[in-house]
């Protein structure tokens, strides 16, 4: 499975996931960086079948209302550290990976994961 992790997001969440064998890019890695549209995004997602790992909400709208990106984990934890989302994500990794092989929208808040589609 293949990621794409967006901009209010921490570049290091990409090793977060490459340490567990996963292919994952972070939105500063692209030619715009962290000024790449969310349209891009979706485009480049769709394109390469990346899961977008985002806390944007624009990205859940587009997701429910025209199916793109065609596959989204939300994080709904608010504002915390990185340390804090490490320690909250990384033991995750193997069931965010199960359920959006199945799923295509997964939400993940401070009591775990949450299949929304």
């Amino acid at each position: 499975m293949k990621f794409l992790i967006d901009a209010q997001l921490p570049r290091r969440a990409v090793g977060w996931f490459a340490a567990v064998g996963y292919d994952a890019i972070h939105t500063i890695d692209l030619p715009d960086q962290n000024r790449t549209t969310d349209a891009h995004i979706i485009e480049l997602a769709d394109q390469e079948q990346r899961v977008v790992i985002t806390k944007d909400a624009d990205f859940v709208d587009s997701h429910t209302l025209h199916g793109r990106p065609a596959k989204l984990l939300l994080i709904s934890t608010g504002n915390l550290s990185n340390t804090e989302l490490e320690a909250l994500l990384v033991p995750l990794i193997p069931q965010i990976v199960t359920e959006l092989s199945v799923n295509h929208f997964v939400e993940l808040g401070y009591a775990g994961l949450v299949v929304r589609g």
